[in-house]
């Protein structure tokens, strides 16, 4: 999941693998960290550190996001696919108002049905997949027009 984070008034775009685990594992630049929330507004930070590197302050230095990907799969406000496969079955089109949980579409892979559900309650602004199409992983699926709340399912 990619996000924007501001510290020390520098806007970042980090990748966070999963915001459940403990330590949080984020990558900033293709540097990998370990974050240790310890409560809402601090957290404690360690670099994975060879053997060699033991003991040495590592500060990083990454460069501030400048604008907005073009990529949809990275702009935030669209859903993009957790697997590649086949789209078998699409339940919305553009104009309609779905909440976060709902299922959108169904994508095949390996045999399997897929129920893809959306991340956050919205307008659907444009289905970017038809039926019977091919997509890969992160690819955008559905833009949303407007956007509502978030789930962190």
């Amino acid at each position: 999941m990619k996000q924007k984070l501001t510290v020390n008034n520098q806007t970042y775009e980090v990748e966070i693998e999963d915001i459940n685990a403990r330590p949080v594992v984020v990558h900033v630049d293709g540097v990998r960290f370990e974050v240790t929330p310890e409560k809402q507004e601090q957290a404690e930070t360690r670099k994975e550190a060879s053997a060699k590197m033991a003991g040495e302050l590592y500060k990083p230095s990454p460069v501030p996001v400048a604008a907005p990907s073009p990529n949809l799969a990275l702009s935030g406000n669209s859903l993009t696919s957790p697997l590649p496969g086949t789209v078998v079955d699409i339940f919305v089109k553009a104009g309609d108002k779905v909440e976060a949980g709902q299922v959108v579409l169904v994508i095949e892979a390996m045999k399997m049905k897929n129920s893809i559900r959306s991340t956050y309650s919205g307008t659907v602004g444009e289905v970017l997949v038809n039926k019977g199409q091919s997509v890969a992983h992160k690819q955008a699926l559905i833009k949303f027009a407007d956007l509502g709340e978030a789930s962190w399912m």
